[in-house]
């Protein structure tokens, strides 16, 4: 029999239907939580809000508005962004060797069409190899209606800003709009535009209608200063990464789907105080990645919406991770969520191990996180606190990693988790812990799809879940786990669900044998990775 030696260990073996279950279980107190410190969001969980523009005395634009006052952070962003009047749009047809603008502010030099100052203009047909370059004043705010429009580059990227105080780009409600750059630049240098939608000043993306980015040589969306996602169906297809926002990027709403060879999505400025973040207010991302996945400098946080990663080498990377609200799935073929990039690390580590650990957080409030990964499920290289919401973790097969890595402390106050993996780096939550839980040794896997049941002394069953994956180990708590209670495992039965925490009876289930409620032991201590 396989042991995991611990103070104050006992150990229960029942086989049942070829499945035998080591319970290991060592003492857990009481005590205060660990929580994100400083990078905790205090701000209301939103959804995107909607108002229409005021008429005014001629014509008016209505406007989708994503509400502005639903972001807490200090971004260039307002309501009034997305609010004019349609009698003083400047008209710009695009045409293959016959361009031509109704209005001031536009200059038109062969196919490629350079506006210079503030306004608002309203861009249709299409350019088979142009540009369009926005060239206004370092105050200007320059708005372009893409209604209808087909932008394509053989030298370079087909819309560029290049000074401005802030560009928006909407998407006219059921227009379909097309923006693809060269496969290689004429310009490759460090300073040239490298994604086929870029720009130097603030940039916003909103309206009802729809976007297709094609970066077929490096990068989709590119803004050198913050990105604000108000609204908008917007799909990028990237060689490289897919979006980038430098100072910060707020999605409050719409659909942005991407496909990149590098990182997915992410804010890179690492270097300014409140810069360097990345929050979802509202709105629905999913993203392919052939590096990581959803990517912060400094702060990712969830508050609402959904993100779904569907492919990804690490799902969700940043130094501090918050989520408080909406639906989040991450697959990752290395670690799912991961706290990591930041620096004070000291030398003290759960377990008794000298694993470093230093000024990293990952901090979950509410909503839904799901992890399916073949690295490290949830990882921090400091400290972690779940105090409400629902975490999954479908974690390695292999012994080297772990459902659950912290090199600091983990502390479960509250929501529910269930954490399945390998058993040889299993983590638990650590004595600060003010919720009980159970932690299942099985020295047999549990086959993928098996339900796993835990019922109290009464036969009700508490906890139920199904994992996606072969299961060694188990860390399952919630409010319905009492500290100190005796609870009797199950494999089989029936559940609601085919996948995740569910709920469950326990008709044709098999007994495995009994656990301590709050009684933790650790295989291994934590690694960082």
């Amino acid at each position: 029999m396989r042991l995991l030696s611990t103070i104050r260990t006992t150990t229960l073996r029942t086989s049942v239907a070829g499945l035998a279950l080591t319970l290991a279980l060592a003492g857990c107190s009481v005590g205060t939580t660990v929580g994100a410190g400083s990078t905790t969001s205090t701000t209301q969980s939103a959804d995107t809000a909607t108002t229409e523009s005021a008429a005014s005395d001629t014509t008016a634009t209505t406007a989708v508005v994503a509400d502005s006052t639903a972001i807490a952070e200090d971004t260039h962003y307002d309501d009034d962004d997305l609010t004019w009047d349609a009698a003083d749009e400047v008209a710009v047809t695009l045409a293959d060797g016959s361009t031509s603008a109704a209005g001031d502010g536009v200059t038109v030099d062969g196919d490629v069409v350079t506006i210079t100052a503030a306004g608002t203009y309203r861009l249709s047909g299409s350019l088979t190899d142009g540009q369009v370059v926005v060239a206004a004043g370092e105050e200007d705010v320059v708005r372009l209606i893409l209604d209808g429009v087909e932008l394509t580059s053989s030298t370079g990227s087909p819309l560029v800003v290049t000074s401005a105080d802030e560009a928006l780009v909407y998407l006219e409600d059921g227009s379909t709009n097309t923006l693809t750059d060269a496969d290689s630049y004429a310009d490759d240098s460090s300073e040239a535009p490298n994604a086929a939608l870029y720009s130097m000043a603030d940039l916003t993306i909103a309206g009802d209608g729809s976007l297709t980015v094609n970066g077929t040589s490096n990068d989709g969306i590119v803004s050198k200063d913050g990105l604000v996602l108000a609204a908008g169906d917007v799909t990028v297809d990237a060689v490289d990464d897919g979006i980038t926002g430098k100072d910060y990027i707020a999605l409050l709403g719409g659909t942005y789907d991407v496909t990149a060879g590098g990182d997915g999505i992410k804010s890179t400025n690492e270097d300014e105080d409140g810069r360097g973040w990345f929050t979802v207010y509202g709105g629905d991302l999913v993203v392919s990645s052939g590096d990581d996945g959803v990517k912060a400098a400094t702060t990712l946080t969830v508050d609402a919406g959904t993100v779904t990663v569907t492919e990804s080498v690490e799902g969700m990377e940043a130094p501090h991770i918050i989520i408080n609200g909406g639906t989040s799935e991450v697959t990752s073929s290395d670690d799912g969520v991961n706290a990591a990039g930041g620096s004070a690390e000291t030398t003290s580590g759960m377990g008794g191990g000298m694993d470093a650990v230093g000024d990293y957080t990952v901090s979950v409030t509410g909503g839904s996180l799901t992890i399916t990964s073949d690295g490290d499920g949830l990882d921090s290289n400091g400290d972690a606190g779940i105090t409400g919401g629902t975490v999954v973790v479908n974690g390695p097969t292999g012994e080297g990693n772990g459902a659950l890595d912290v090199n600091g402390e983990l502390t479960v106050d509250g929501g529910t988790v269930a954490a399945a993996g390998s058993a040889g780096m299993a983590v638990t939550p650590g004595a600060a812990s003010a919720q009980s839980g159970v932690q299942l040794t099985f020295a047999s896997t549990v086959p993928a799809g098996t339900a796993i049941q835990i019922a109290d002394a009464d036969g009700t069953v508490v906890g139920s879940f199904v994992g996606t994956k072969d299961t060694a180990s188990l860390i399952f708590s919630s409010a319905s786990i009492t500290a100190g209670e005796t609870y009797t495992v199950y494999t089989g039965g029936t559940t609601t669900a085919s996948e995740g925490v569910t709920e469950g009876t326990l008709d044709g289930a098999d007994e495995l044998g009994t656990v301590t409620a709050g009684e933790y032991t650790q295989s291994q201590g934590p690694g960082r990775r």
